[in-house]
């Protein structure tokens, strides 16, 4: 592509895609000799306006000599990169290195000259602010360390662009010309912009997926039946309210209609704009129809077909090939093999998916990397069998099936600031930039709940389909980093739907006191233990009796959320017989009334098959009129089973938020259609039964029932374990958002030697790629980070070993370091408070005789340390994760039962605090049983210094600290290794980019 002239190869490594500011996607990637025509052809589309920005002249057209300068290039002292979408240019940037007085100059200079131009068409969208982290990138990779821009001041466009990157800049006025200049290492401000432009890019790209204006499926079979006939009719039915399209190249010419769809035999047909495709046919007709949707001005594609990476190897390069051909085209991909998407808003009520009935509105979003666990998840919030009872619904579903282009992360993106979505539920099988989700989920998680599930956590491998960086990092781990920044891990789909419906219904806790009353007493005593093993603080359990009515139940809820001493109230409940319906629905309305008084404290509800109860309790309520089930069984909500599970209270009414509901939106209720239109059941499938033999597609019987504004949804739970647990997701959760408020800050340490370490590192690496430091090198380089390791003497003979014990000072200890016997005091291979020569020699012939010869052993001599409790620290470079700092106690607590804590690093003074307080084992270090607690300030300290070591230099790849023993006043660390490497390449501190493919 370049000549031989040129001083560098191409450089591919700077190509990338990227999201612009409207949603669509566009190509980066550096000018070659081979774009003349592409640059001459789009310089032509350029306003004369523009041009005079760029040249400050009227500038028509390009010479020859232009042309040449502008496509070749050194990619070092001058580089030039092109946004483009569709092969063809919509924007170019490029810089040119200059010395003294703005002449051209090479390295070791370190200043360029940059200028952008572009197209009209596409400006607003945020081209030029993509190129710039872009080129900022490729300049700080050449040692460009600023960039110095003259701009007219009529061009405001432009010096917005400069103005808004958040770079420290220098700004003057000469000549008619407005010269900035700006140093390109990025700053707090610079990224936070960064970050803020791609929340906002990536929102969009999604929005435009879940909010079309128009629709078409393409492959739409001619007869009822297949998959994109029955997508057809979901979206119809479900009462869409944009432009619907039926797309299939069968038909016949004269065809307008199918089912009083407009009909198409190509996307190119459709007589206006589509937004969204939904693409049906084999993979092998997928890239002639990604091509018409490109052509035709297709935004995006929901790609249901299966045999991409789902199939093997040679599906996968299919895969490849799909979302290379679809960004060419700036559209963005939800899928292969995927399930679809659902939109339940009102103004929306989209249903792109294989589910045959409209999920209720409501306000959880979910996310599912499977299909069949999408259709378990959207089952159980519909119906009240299955674990689940209730109304509440979703605002919107995106099943990713491959996940080849739109991400979960994309998604957190779109909800983190979607007013309909007030709680975010994800079923996640891998992750494939876990730096990137846990900064959004950090995010995402301080505005409204996030739950998590996560499938083949066990299996050590992706699925297939799935492309992912590995991980070295235990599932343990990673759910503890996960947990750090604010996500709700549960281990399974029941968990996820139970947290969730409480999130959604009701308050955070502000605390973990939990008040226990019902009409059981062995269910109030299953309640309690229940809250015990969560590490709750449960009251002893208020008994009513049987005979208790709805007035007593109404009455000991009021005392108990009017009691200080409470943070959250269960109440627990068995039928009463003979009561029936109007008993059921007596105690729900009192329960309901009893809560409303109090909106600042959850209520949740244990029942026992009390259908009445959880039908009464899953009442929509509103302030408007509303049509909800009447207390009877046979009007049952559609898709009502037996009810074994958690029901709910009212919704709360549309347009009054509660300051009490997690999220930045309060809970809406279905002011909007609560009820997908009446549907038939599913093709080839039988109604549900209702309670009472209604069928599960007939609308319940309408009865209109006026209730306050701001009623709760109260969950209702078949067993006290699942209520109590979701409980306690929510008590920790709330405690992460009231501590999240205050992250602490890393403190700066003046003895720190940065510089020296980084002259030292770089010595060290000179070596070679990556090597485990000696002794004396490793003592040296955590030295400069104030980590002082005990001096340990080698004493590879006795004579050795008492000139090292005369040198250090009795009493001293013996030590094997031996790989086999390092660190295992079990087997023998440690000497303690060896008095005197005498006891020293004699436990050095006693380590001879039991474990081999000396060089076998490697034997050290060290001073005793004060006695304390034994602890590891550790920090390792995650490839995928990034830097992870780990504390435990030392032996078998963290050996064999895994008894570690993890932070992601860099870590803060309250992340140290937590951080020690985090492992099971923890109250060893704070005087357990009457032990002397430790010096916690003094091991804090320690990890924060250890972190600002790896964060500092991450060509710190491995660092372990082992034992650290922590006494009642100070430390020892008595032993250590350190390991240095090349730095994994880190993707989360570049420009904006798309994922390779």
């Amino acid at each position: 592509m370049q000549t031989s002239s040129d001083r560098h190869e191409y450089p591919a490594h700077w190509e990338a895609d990227v999201v612009l500011r409207d949603g669509g996607t566009a190509r980066v990637r550096p000018i070659t000799v081979d774009d003349a025509e592409r640059l001459v052809s789009f310089y032509e589309q350029v306003s004369d306006e523009s041009k005079y920005y760029r040249f400050f002249a009227p500038y028509p057209r390009l010479s020859a000599k232009d042309v040449h300068r502008f496509t070749h290039h050194d990619f070092v002292d001058r580089v030039g990169l092109a946004a483009t979408i569709g092969g063809e240019f919509i924007a170019t940037v490029r810089y040119d290195r200059i010395g003294a007085g703005g002449t051209p100059a090479t390295a070791p200079a370190d200043e360029a000259e940059v200028a952008f131009l572009v197209q009209d068409a596409h400006q607003g969208r945020g081209v030029a602010s993509a190129l710039l982290e872009h080129i900022a990138a490729v300049a700080r990779e050449r040692g460009i360390r600023r960039f110095a821009a003259e701009v007219l001041p009529a061009n405001t466009k432009m010096i917005k662009v400069f103005m808004d990157a958040g770079y420290t800049q220098k700004r003057s006025f000469e000549d008619g010309v407005v010269r900035l200049e700006f140093g390109l290492e990025p700053t707090d401000r610079s990224l936070a912009v960064q970050y803020g432009r791609e929340q906002r890019a990536e929102a969009r790209s999604v929005q435009r997926l879940l909010q079309p204006g128009s629709v078409a499926v393409v492959g739409t079979g001619r007869a009822p039946g297949g998959v994109g006939r029955s997508i057809l009719d979901n979206i119809r039915d479900a009462g869409y309210t944009g432009r619907l399209y039926a797309v299939n190249r069968a038909f016949p010419e004269e065809q307008k209609t199918l089912d009083g769809v407009p009909a198409c035999r190509s996307v190119r047909d459709i007589d206006g704009p589509v937004d969204l495709a939904v693409v049906t046919v084999p993979a092998a007709h997928v890239p002639d129809v990604v091509t018409e949707c490109g052509e035709h001005g297709v935004q995006g594609l929901v790609v249901i077909s299966a045999g991409y990476a789902d199939s093997g190897p040679e599906g996968r390069e299919r895969q490849r090939a799909l979302v290379r051909q679809a960004r060419t085209y700036g559209m963005r991909i939800i899928g292969p093999n995927a399930f679809g998407i659902v939109n339940t808003s009102p103004d929306v009520r989209l249903n792109a998916s294989l589910a045959p009935e409209m999920p209720r509105p409501g306000r959880i979003g979910l996310f599912a990397q499977s299909g069949a666990i999408g259709i378990a998840l959207l089952s159980r919030l519909h119906r009240r069998g299955g674990g689940v009872t209730g109304h509440t619904g979703v605002s919107t579903f995106v099943s990713s099936g491959n996940r080849a282009d739109v991400s979960g992360n994309d998604v957190l993106q779109y909800w983190y600031d979607d007013p309909d979505t007030d709680v975010a539920l994800m079923y996640l099988e891998s992750i494939g930039n876990p730096r990137k989700f846990t900064r959004l989920a950090r995010r995402t998680a301080a505005a409204k709940p996030l739950v998590v599930v996560q499938g083949a956590r066990h299996g050590g491998v992706a699925p297939q389909g799935h492309a992912v960086r590995a991980t070295r990092l235990p599932h343990a781990t990673v759910s503890a980093l996960l947990r750090q920044a604010g996500v709700i891990r549960v281990d399974t789909i029941t968990e996820l739907v139970d947290a969730g419906l409480l999130l959604a219904r009701q308050p955070l806790p502000t605390g973990p006191r939990v008040a226990i009353l019902g009409n059981s007493e062995s269910l109030g005593l299953l309640t309690y233990d229940a809250c015990l093993s969560e590490g709750l603080r449960p009251q002893p359990p208020l008994d009513l009796t049987t005979a208790a009515s709805a007035d007593d139940f109404h009455a000991a809820l009021a005392r108990a959320l009017a009691d200080d001493t409470c943070d959250a109230v269960v109440v627990t409940a068995i039928p009463t017989v003979g009561e029936g319906a109007a008993g059921d629905a007596a105690l729900a309305e009192a329960l309901r009334s009893a809560a409303a008084a109090v909106p600042t404290k959850p209520v949740l509800v244990v029942h026992v098959e009390l259908g009445g109860l959880a039908e009464a309790l899953s009442a929509a309520t509103s302030t408007a009129p509303q049509a909800v089930p009447a207390p009877t069984t046979a009007q049952a909500a559609p898709g009502t089973t037996a009810p074994t599970a958690p029901g709910t209270a009212a919704e709360a009414a549309p347009g009054a938020p509660s300051a009490a509901t997690p999220g930045p939106a309060a809970e809406t209720g279905p002011g909007a259609p609560s009820e997908a239109a009446p549907r038939s059941p599913a093709r080839g499938a039988a109604p549900h039964a209702a309670p009472g033999g209604a069928s599960a597609a007939s609308p319940p019987s309408p009865s209109v029932v006026p209730v306050p504004a701001g009623t709760h949804l109260i969950p209702a739970y078949p067993a006290a374990e699942r209520a109590v647990r979701a409980l306690g997701e929510a008590v920790a959760y709330a405690q992460w958002r009231r501590e999240a408020a205050d992250p602490g800050k890393v403190p700066e340490y003046e003895d720190i030697d940065e510089k020296g370490a980084a002259e030292q590192i770089a010595g060290l690496l000179a070596r070679g790629q990556g090597l485990t430091l000696g002794d004396r090198e490793t003592c040296d380089l955590l030295g400069r980070y104030g980590v002082h390791v005990h001096r340990a003497l080698p004493a590879p003979t006795p004579d050795d070993a008492a000139a090292a014990a005369r040198t250090l000072g009795y009493p001293v200890a013996l030590k094997a370091t031996a790989p086999h016997l390092r660190h295992r005091a079990d087997l023998g291979g440690v000497r303690l408070d060896l008095a005197d020569e005498e006891q020293l020699r004699r436990a050095y012939a006693e380590l001879t005789e039991l474990f081999g010869k000396p060089a076998e052993l490697r034997p050290v001599v060290q001073g005793m340390a004060p006695r304390g409790v034994d602890t590891v620290v550790r920090a390792v470079i995650d490839p995928a994760a990034g830097a992870v700092l780990s504390f435990g106690l030392a032996g078998a607590a963290t050996q064999l039962l895994g008894d570690m804590a993890h932070r992601l690093i860099p870590v803060t003074d309250r992340d140290a605090t937590s951080l020690i307080r985090s492992i099971r084992t923890a109250p060893l270090l704070f005087g357990w049983r009457g032990s002397a607690p430790v010096d916690s300030a003094a091991l804090e300290e320690l990890l924060l210094r250890v972190s600002r070591l790896v964060d500092d230099h991450p060509e710190v790849v491995a660092v372990t600290l082992e034992p650290v023993v922590v006494a009642p006043h100070g430390l020892s660390v008595l032993g250590a290794s350190v390991r240095l490497a090349p730095p994994p390449a880190r993707d989360d501190l570049g420009p904006r980019t798309m994922p390779a493919y």
